[in-house]
């Protein structure tokens, strides 16, 4: 099963898909996608560590999806934006070169995961704030919203959060 979680900063996304996970099993995994990229960040993730106790078992991988074996397992990946950015990032800000990279990363991800597999996607809205004020931004918010859709297509369940609340939308 493959479930989509979305929704604005801080809108609940990390702990719904976490509660989410422990209800589907009593040893999830998590899919770590984030480059430490400062001091800041870096106290973000150890809050994030901080909330998972001794069930969970962390796993980093910060571009290839496909390399993790996710098979049988519940995983929760937080999050599409960070992975998306290490791409970004890497390739100079060449969207196309993003796009078909990291759709091909998630086909192939999908393609892995069995039966019993509990793939628990997180990513941001980004689209819905404020307008990018420099063109490589405004790329990216494109190149968010096309991978968001494409994850929404193939996810079994999506789900909206606002203010800590969730909406189901599939």
């Amino acid at each position: 099963m493959i479930y989509y979680i979305t929704g604005g900063e801080r809108s609940g996304k990390s702990r719904y898909a976490q509660e989410l996970a422990e209800q589907l099993s009593e040893s999830p995994y998590y899919l770590a996608t984030s480059r430490i990229w400062d001091d800041d960040f870096k106290k973000r993730v150890d809050r994030h560590l901080a909330d998972r106790d001794e069930r969970w078992t962390t796993i980093e991988e910060e571009k290839y999806l496909s390399k993790v074996d996710i098979s049988n397992k519940t995983i929760v990946m937080d999050c599409v934006t960070l992975w998306l950015t290490n791409w970004y990032a890497d390739s100079k800000n060449d969207i196309s070169y993003c796009l078909e990279s990291c759709k091909k990363e998630l086909e192939i991800t999908f393609q892995n995961a069995s039966d019993e597999t509990n793939l628990i996607i997180i990513s941001n809205e980004i689209g819905m704030g404020i307008h990018a004020q420099t063109a490589v931004a405004r790329k990216f918010t494109e190149l968010q919203g096309w991978i968001n859709q494409f994850i929404a297509k193939n996810a079994h369940k999506a789900t909206f959060m606002v203010s800590g609340l969730s909406i189901e939308l599939k």
